[in-house]
């Protein structure tokens, strides 16, 4: 990587890459977006507008289509982007789209990844981690991120100050310096873990957990314990950590006890990303959590019934609304 600057390639402007994305070009990193036609036409007109706690304004940050990538020549592409890369190429590709553009998102950042690039993937689960690094072996780094955001008219809103992101090697050793400097901006907390592995193996089994509840309760936590259901949560979270226990990645005692608080919080109004996706009809991730991890606990000879009986009802109720 040597000693220029870290250039950086953000795949997706939605509330994760707007937001940290909108950080790292405020600190005067190299950061370009890759985005889809319609999104850059608007980015390229309007800018990128990003709100928090206290701030709101607006950047032009440089962006990229597939199609610009694919192109032999950077300078026939956005001008305000070629203004900021040469043909070289990037030295890190930051991958926040949702789990249903990532086999896409795959293709698009091809030509943008060269022998010494580095990937880390800010998705929930584990799926991503196996299809980047089958696709760019020794080249992906696991990631996570904690944020509360949303897009509204276009405009990226932060609506807490909760901002962290988390990174580490895949198989316990030293992230870049260049790297760790590059990402570490004013406007969030970055942190270094060894263990990242496990680290993303919690935050999925918590994502599955309330997906689970949520979805096959159809109701959130208040309702679901309101009207008995407990022992039944209780048995979700004991039933996925036996996954992870299993996978070689134990889900510990403090993260155990914030999954059980959450989800067994009397009057609590909490739903998941998925039971809200799968209410409104919109996109889920039901396959990339809820499917990836059935299949990796059949591998592994866990036994999931209620994982299974939740896939049955998002499957059904997915066909039909398909139909």
């Amino acid at each position: 990587m040597g000693e220029h600057t870290v250039k950086i390639l953000i795949a997706g402007a939605g509330a994760t890459g707007g937001a940290f994305g909108t950080r790292l070009f405020e600190a005067d990193r190299d950061v370009t977006f890759l985005v889809r036609e319609a999104r850059a036409q608007t980015m390229r007109a309007n800018g990128l507008r990003f709100v928090a706690p206290g701030e709101d304004r607006t950047n032009h940050i440089p962006v990229l289509t597939a199609a610009d990538l694919a192109q032999a020549d950077p300078a026939a592409a956005d001008s305000a982007a070629a203004d900021r890369q040469d043909s070289t190429p990037f030295d890190l590709v930051i991958v926040a789209v949702k789990a249903n553009g990532l086999e896409s998102i795959i293709d698009d950042i091809r030509p943008a990844v060269g022998e010494q690039t580095l990937i880390i993937p800010f998705l929930n689960g584990m799926a991503q981690i196996e299809r980047l690094v089958e696709e760019f072996p020794g080249q992906v780094l696991g990631g996570l991120v904690k944020i509360v955001g949303t897009i509204k008219d276009g405009a990226i809103h932060q609506m807490t100050d909760l901002a962290i992101m988390t990174i580490g090697d895949l198989d316990g050793g030293v992230v870049p310096d260049p790297i760790v400097e590059a990402l570490d901006v004013p406007g969030y907390r970055l942190q270094i873990l060894e263990n990242i592995t496990d680290a993303l193996w919690e935050k999925w089994i918590f994502i599955a957990a309330a997906g689970v509840v949520t979805c096959l309760f159809r109701a959130p936590v208040g309702a679901i314990m309101a009207a008995g259901g407990q022992s039944h949560i209780v048995g979700i979270v004991d039933e996925l950590e036996a996954v992870a226990s299993a996978g070689g990645h134990p889900v510990s005692a403090e993260v155990r006890d914030m999954t059980l608080a959450m989800l067994t919080a009397e009057g609590s109004s909490f739903t998941s990303s998925l039971y809200r996706d799968v209410t409104s009809g919109l996109p889920s991730e039901t396959e990339h959590i809820l499917g990836h991890l059935a299949r990796t606990a059949a591998d592994l000879g866990v036994q999931t019934p209620l994982l299974d009986l939740t896939l049955v009802q998002l499957r059904a109720g997915e066909s039909l609304r398909q139909s």
